[in-house]
C-alpha cells in the first residue's frame, strides 16, 4: 500500500485485557485511549473503520488467580469479563465488538491456524526439559516461575517477561528460579512441544521491520524490536502443558493448550469473525491480502510496552508463515504509566481502577480522557498525580473550554438566545483571522493524529479554546454593546463558530462535552462530520440556542485528598496482610494523650437511612447525637441496607469538621469494626444509653 494513499478500510485492535482482573488507569493509557481517540477520528472524518477487543481468557495467569481465589478459572473468566467489559461500555469506548477467547468460534479459529501451520511444516516439534514442580506434580507454563531477570536484575521476573524492563524471557533464562505454586525451585522434566522457529523468520523480519518501518514506527518501538533481532531470535514453543486454553488440535498432544501468545492475537481475527457474521460483512476484507494490494485493509494495533514484541515479532511470523493474512501496518504502543512517584501495581493494590473511579467521579469520563491523553507516555513514562488531575481540570478544563462556552450566555442577554447576523464580517480582519486559525488548528490536529502523536493533538484541541477566549477579551463586546451593537453581533457570531468547531472535534477527544456542546446549537452530532468544519460558518445567524451549561465543575481538595487517602489505605492494607499471618492491620502511629482528648464521642441513634444517589459505597444517615440532629455519610453500602441500621444505637466522632462527600455534606463519623473477612460492625453500646452519652 503507497503510505499517501488513503486505505480502503481500517483494522484497528487494541491489545486483549487479560480476564485475571480489573482495568486500572494504566491500561486506559496504554492501549486503549489512544486506540479509541484514533477510531473517533478516522470515523469523523467517514473512514471504514472496524475497531476490535476483547477479553483475553486463557493463559497461566488466569489459573493464578483461580488458585488463589479458590475457584475455577471459568468463574474468574466469567467474572471479569463482565467487569471490564462493562467498564469499557460506562467510560464510553467505541468497539465495534468486544469479544472473548473463550468462545468457541475462537477456539476454532486458533486451531485452524495451528493446523495450517503444522501442515505447511512450519513447527518444530522438540523434546526438551522444562521446570516440573515435584510437590504439585505439574509442568510449569511460563508465568508459574518467577526468578532474578538476567537484563535489569529484577528479582521478580516472569518466566515470559520481566514486567519491570520489558524484556521478553524464556523460563530458563531466569537467575535462580521459584515455583509460584510451591514456592519451591523447580526441577527439570522432559516434555514433548511445538515450536516456532523465529530464528528462520529472522531475515525476513529484519527486510520487513528494520528496514521497512525505519523512520515510519515509534522509535521506542522500533528500538526494542531491533534489540530483539540483533540479539538474535530463537524458536519458541507454541504449546503448553495445562488443562485451561485452546486444546492443540493433534492425536499425539494431549493435555496440551496453544501457548496464549499463539492463542490471544488470533483472537482479533476471530472478534472479527464474529462481528462480520452478526452485521453480514466478509470478514475476510480486514485480514486477508486482497488482489490488489491498494485494497488491503490497513492493520495498527494498540498496546503498551510489555505486548511491543509479541505483535512485532511473534504475531507478525504467525502471520508471514500462514501467508493470506496482512501484516500490521503500525503498532504504536505506549511506554508506562506511573501512579504519584510509584510504578502501577496490581499485587500491591497501587492503582486507579477504573470501575472505581467510575463509582467515585459520576459524569467525569471526559475529564479522565483529556487528562491521560495530556500525559500520555508515549514516547517514555509518565505519571498520573491526582493534584494534576485537578489542575487539569480547574485550570484547563474549567477554566479555558468550559469559560468559553459559558460565555455564550451572551447571546441571550443581548440578542434573546439567537446567533447574531454578522454585518461587515467580510472585513473584519480579527473575527477572518479567528475564523482561519480554527482551520489550521485542524489541519493540525489531523497531522497529529495521523501520527499518533495524541498530547500534540489535544493540545491543538485546546488551542482553539484558547483563541476563542482571548477573542472575546480582546474585543470586550460587554462593553461595547451600547455604542457599537453591530461590531458586537460580530464578535459573538464569530465566537458561535469558535465553539461549535469545538464541539464537532470534541467528538475526537471529549465525546461527552462535545454532545453537550452541540445540543446547546440544536445540532445532531451524527449527522456532523470532519467535512463540515471546512465550511464558512456552522451556525447560521438567526439559529436558536439553549442556555449553556456548567460542563466542568471544580473539583474541590476534599475529593482528591479522599483518593489519595484510599491509595494510601489500599497500600497499608495489603502491606499488613502480607506481613501478618493474622489479618489485624498495622498499628498506626502513636499520638499523645491531648490529641486522645480532642476527639469528642458520643452516643447516637439512627433516624434515617437512605442511598446516596449515583453513589454505590455510600448510605446516608440522619442521626440524633443528643446535641443535635445531623447528616452522616458513610461508605457502607456494601454491608448494610439502610432499614437494617434503623434505631440503631451508634458510636460517632460528633466533633468532626464538616466536608461535602457527593454534595452532600457530612457532619461526623460514624465507627464500625472491620473483622478479618472484611465485614463491617457497627461500634455500639451493649446496653441502650442516653443519646449524646459521652464515649469515654
Amino acid at each position: 500500500m503507497n503510505e499517501n494513499t488513503i486505505p480502503k478500510r481500517y483494522t484497528i485492535t487494541s491489545a486483549l485485557p487479560y480476564a485475571n482482573g480489573p482495568l486500572h488507569i494504566g491500561h486506559i493509557a496504554g492501549a486503549y485511549l489512544p486506540a479509541d481517540t484514533y477510531v473517533r477520528y478516522l470515523r469523523l472524518r467517514g473512514r471504514e473503520v472496524v475497531y476490535i477487543c476483547g477479553s483475553d481468557e486463557h493463559g497461566a495467569a488466569i489459573t493464578l488467580r483461580a488458585k488463589k481465589e479458590e475457584t475455577s478459572p471459568q468463574a474468574i473468566v466469567d467474572k471479569y469479563h463482565n467487569q471490564i467489559k462493562e467498564a469499557f461500555v460506562q467510560f464510553g469506548f467505541t468497539f465495534d465488538i468486544y469479544h472473548r477467547t473463550s468462545a468457541p468460534l475462537h477456539h476454532e479459529t486458533a486451531q485452524w491456524f495451528f493446523r495450517q501451520l503444522n501442515d505447511k511444516g512450519e513447527f518444530v516439534v522438540q523434546t526438551s526439559e522444562q521446570y516440573y514442580d515435584e510437590e504439585y506434580d505439574q509442568f510449569l507454563a511460563d508465568r508459574y516461575i518467577t526468578g532474578e531477570c538476567p537484563n535489569c536484575h529484577n528479582p521478580n521476573a516472569y518466566g515470559d517477561q520481566c514486567e519491570k524492563c520489558g524484556t521478553a524471557l524464556s523460563p530458563l533464562e531466569l537467575i535462580n528460579p521459584l515455583s509460584t505454586l510451591s514456592g519451591k525451585a523447580p526441577i527439570l522434566r522432559e516434555t514433548k512441544h511445538w515450536y516456532l522457529p523465529l530464528d528462520k523468520y529472522q531475515p525476513w523480519l529484519e527486510e520487513w521491520l528494520l528496514e521497512g518501518k525505519k523512520g515510519k514506527w515509534k522509535k521506542n518501538v522500533y528500538g526494542q524490536c531491533k534489540s530483539w533481532l540483533e540479539a538474535g531470535l530463537l524458536p519458541r514453543s507454541m504449546t503448553r502443558d495445562l488443562d485451561w486454553g485452546v486444546p492443540v488440535p493433534l492425536e499425539d498432544a494431549e493435555g496440551k493448550v496453544l501457548y496464549v501468545w499463539l492463542d490471544a492475537p488470533i483472537g482479533y481475527i476471530s472478534a472479527t469473525k464474529e462481528w462480520a457474521r452478526q452485521h453480514g460483512k466478509d470478514w475476510e476484507i480486514y485480514w486477508k491480502k486482497q488482489e490488489n494490494p491498494e485494497d488491503d485493509s490497513r492493520l495498527i494495533h494498540f498496546v503498551g510496552k510489555d505486548n511491543i514484541v509479541f505483535h512485532c515479532i511473534i504475531f507478525p511470523s504467525i502471520l508471514h508463515a500462514e501467508g493470506s493474512f496482512i501484516l500490521p501496518d503500525n503498532v504504536p504502543a505506549n511506554e508506562f504509566l506511573n501512579l504519584e512517584g510509584d510504578k502501577l501495581s496490581t499485587s500491591r493494590n497501587w492503582a486507579v481502577w477504573l470501575h472505581e473511579y467510575l463509582e467515585d467521579f459520576p459524569g467525569k469520563q471526559d475529564v479522565l480522557r483529556y487528562v491521560l491523553l495530556s500525559i500520555g507516555p508515549e514516547s517514555k513514562d509518565s505519571e498520573f498525580t491526582w493534584k494534576d488531575f485537578q489542575e487539569r481540570n480547574n485550570s484547563e478544563l474549567a477554566n479555558i473550554l468550559g469559560n468559553l462556552v459559558n460565555r455564550l450566555k451572551l447571546l441571550h442577554k443581548y440578542y434573546g438566545g439567537l446567533v447574531p447576523v454578522a454585518n461587515g464580517l467580510a472585513d473584519d480582519a480579527e473575527a477572518q483571522l479567528v475564523l482561519k486559525q480554527i482551520k489550521v488548528h485542524k489541519d493540525n490536529i489531523a497531522e497529529n493524529l495521523e501520527n499518533f502523536r495524541f498530547r500534540d493533538a489535544l493540545m491543538e484541541y485546546m488551542n482553539i479554546a484558547r483563541l476563542g477566549n482571548k477573542y472575546l477579551t480582546d474585543e470586550e463586546p460587554w462593553k461595547k454593546w451600547k455604542t457599537d451593537p453591530e461590531h458586537v453581533g460580530r464578535t459573538l457570531y464569530t465566537a458561535t463558530q469558535v465553539v461549535a468547531a469545538l464541539g464537532i472535534l470534541g467528538k475526537i477527544f471529549l465525546p461527552d462535552a462535545a454532545e453537550k456542546i452541540l445540543d446547546f446549537f440544536f445540532l445532531d452530532s451524527k449527522s456532523l462530520s470532519w467535512d463540515d468544519l471546512q465550511k464558512d460558518e456552522l451556525v447560521s445567524s438567526g439559529s436558536p440556542t439553549k442556555q449553556p451549561e456548567m460542563l466542568f465543575p471544580k473539583i474541590e481538595d476534599d475529593i482528591i485528598q479522599q483518593q489519595l487517602d484510599k491509595l494510601e489505605a489500599n497500600k497499608k492494607a495489603k502491606e499488613g496482610v502480607e506481613v501478618s499471618e493474622s489479618k489485624v492491620a498495622p498499628a498506626k502511629e502513636a499520638i499523645t494523650f491531648d490529641d486522645f482528648m480532642k476527639l469528642d464521642l458520643r452516643n447516637g441513634v439512627i433516624l434515617e437511612a437512605a442511598t446516596v444517589p449515583k453513589a454505590d459505597k455510600l448510605l446516608q444517615f440522619k442521626v440524633d447525637t443528643g446535641l443535635d440532629v445531623r447528616t452522616i455519610v458513610s461508605g457502607v453500602a456494601e454491608h448494610f441496607k439502610p432499614e437494617d441500621l434503623l434505631g440503631k444505637q451508634v458510636t460517632l466522632v460528633a466533633n468532626l469538621a464538616p466536608r461535602k462527600i457527593r454534595g452532600v455534606v457530612s457532619q461526623g463519623m460514624i465507627l464500625f469494626a472491620e473483622d478479618a473477612d472484611g465485614k463491617l460492625h457497627l461500634v455500639n453500646p451493649e446496653y441502650d444509653v442516653m443519646k449524646g452519652s459521652v464515649v469515654k
